[in-house]
């Protein structure tokens, strides 16, 4: 069965919001309302076997040089066949089509990203607006234990 790499429509935020909703309640992933996934569907790329959504990221830009991949997910049942691998090219790939010259990742699974490329930094290095704006929300804040990676692209 193949797997194709799309960008989403808002009609598939509700099978989006139910693969993330494990990751979520385990901490793993920052909840999103489904007007926040609308709002950044553009982002978004998902995974797709028989018109089923098996995994999906995204690609989020603060600024003229550098973007997130945030919201990585991949069924369980899919794991261990290179998804996440192929999301996260294809962003980096967008990346450098738009221009951006590097791309941060905040993760529990640092070797993930770093046979992707991705060294790490120190969170101290992670840019204050994005403390700000996603991880006073976690509920782990202030005593943050994902470790930061990048990638210069």
């Amino acid at each position: 069965m193949s797997i194709e790499f799309v960008k989403p429509t808002i009609l598939d935020i509700p099978e989006m919001e139910t693969l993330v909703k494990p990751y979520v309640e385990d901490g793993i992933i920052l909840l999103r309302t489904s007007d926040e996934i609308a709002n950044m569907i553009r982002s978004y790329t998902v995974a797709k076997q028989n018109n089923k959504i098996v995994g999906f990221g995204a690609l989020h830009i603060y600024s003229t040089t550098l973007a997130e991949v945030r919201m990585l997910v991949v069924h369980q049942d899919m794991q261990n066949q290179k998804i996440g691998q192929k999301i996260v090219s294809s962003m980096i790939e967008e990346g450098k089509r738009l221009g951006i010259k590097e791309i941060l990742t905040l993760t529990y699974n640092d070797h993930f990203f770093q046979k992707l490329g991705f060294h790490t930094i120190e969170k101290t290095e992670v840019p204050e607006h994005k403390v700000w704006e996603d991880c006073t929300k976690c509920k782990r804040f202030p005593e943050c234990n994902e470790i930061a990676l990048i990638i210069k692209l």
